[in-house]
């Protein structure tokens, strides 16, 4: 799935050259986005401190034991152990994430969902993590016990398939749970994205709206899905304050993904980086059963080192990956234009998304190293220019 950092329009010209950045809203937006970042070294640092306390206290192997003082199933001892360590990081961060992402937003004018409403969708985030959770934990230590010496090969290649199966599936099971959706009623529209999409060579079963106006002003639109489940999903914000020549734009941006093939680069990217991470995580599960004392890889105990190694292993790597995701959107954003032939309506959607979204359209140098998948709405823009 792919989206583009973007609201039915009745407007179908060109969108007017004098379209132009808010710098009253740009300083808003960097504030905004210096505290959001703020959070993100927040709430690292809490995981940071509990996963420390829990291997250098001994607290995960006093877990461990009191866990089996209820029930000595391997199985059992296995997906209670998962729940309490959810546990703890939900009672930890909670707070925090009540604050970044519902507090913040709302303070910004960037949430329209009431606080009942945010209940609900993090209960619904939290029940299909668990879920997840559960029987991903469940089968890790499945085939740590059945496969010690190889067991990390194993569970890349099933991360690797899950990958690819939630990549078919999330847009009819996972997105539902969160958004309704309806058939786009603007014939002349469903028209020219859909000939669009067939010029590019990508069969779509349908353009969709996405209700985003019940949780958010901000924009948004997306190719998502997988052959038989790939569909043009529009957010019922971008619809009502973007042209269609824009959002022409914006699609064409989105198809580029599928005509540079960028969703295979990135499974097979994924295919590298899995196996190396899951192999990095072997050998420091490895080394830290002697230093803390766990009775093998196997032992439950270990699973926040397991934790810790992969999170490291991120943070490390996630600047690499976003210079590689940065590279395929500004080649998406160059066929845009070349599709397209209307650099108005795409430097109008550029500005206008700034605007919107609170974006900020020139971060400093390390921010864009850091975090930014996409290039900065600066650069975006001196494309079009």
């Amino acid at each position: 799935m792919s989206t583009i950092d973007s609201a039915e329009s009745t407007a179908n010209a060109t969108p007017p050259a004098g379209t132009e950045i808010d710098p009253a809203r740009q300083r808003v937006a960097k504030e905004y986005a210096g505290i959001q970042r703020r959070f993100f070294f927040i709430e690292m640092g809490v995981m940071a401190l509990v996963l420390a306390a829990l291997l250098f206290t001994g607290w995960s192997t006093a877990l461990r034991g009191w866990i089996e003082g209820l029930s000595t199933d391997s199985w059992l001892v296995v997906g209670l152990y998962g729940v309490a360590l959810g546990a703890i990081f939900v009672v930890l961060t909670l707070p925090l994430d009540f604050y970044s992402g519902y507090i913040l937003p709302r303070r910004y004018g960037l949430l329209t969902q009431s606080a009942a409403g945010w209940v609900v969708d993090t209960v619904k985030n939290l029940a299909l993590g668990a879920a997840f959770g559960l029987v991903g934990i469940e089968v890790l230590y499945w085939v740590l016990r059945s496969f010690p010496d190889y067991w990390w090969a194993i569970i890349s290649l099933l991360l690797w398939l899950f990958t690819v199966v939630m990549a078919q599936l999330a847009p009819v099971l996972i997105m539902p749970i969160f958004y309704k959706f309806r058939p786009l009623d603007d014939p002349e529209l469903v028209s020219r994205l859909t000939a669009l999409a067939d010029r590019a060579g990508a069969k779509v079963r349908g353009v969709y709206v996405m209700d985003m106006s019940s949780r958010t002003t901000t924009a948004n639109a997306m190719l998502a899905g997988l052959g038989s489940t790939r569909r043009i999903i529009l957010g019922d914000t971008l619809l009502r304050d973007y042209s269609h020549d824009e959002i022409e734009t914006i699609l064409a941006h989105e198809l580029a993904h599928h005509v540079h093939n960028d969703l295979l680069k990135g499974l097979a990217a994924q295919a590298v980086i899995i196996p190396v991470s899951m192999w990095v995580a072997s050998v420091l599960l490895s080394w830290g059963v002697d230093q803390f004392g766990f009775r093998g890889i196997d032992d439950v105990a270990a699973l926040p080192l397991l934790i810790a190694a992969l999170s490291i292993f991120g943070l490390l790597t996630m600047p690499a990956a976003n210079l590689l995701s940065r590279s395929m959107e500004r080649a998406a954003d160059r066929y845009a234009l070349e599709t397209t032939h209307n650099r108005a309506a795409f430097r109008s959607v550029m500005l206008k998304l700034a605007n919107q979204n609170l974006s900020d359209m020139d971060p400093p140098a390390w921010v864009r190293f850091l975090f930014y998948s996409h290039p900065p709405i600066s650069e975006r823009v001196r494309m079009a220019e």
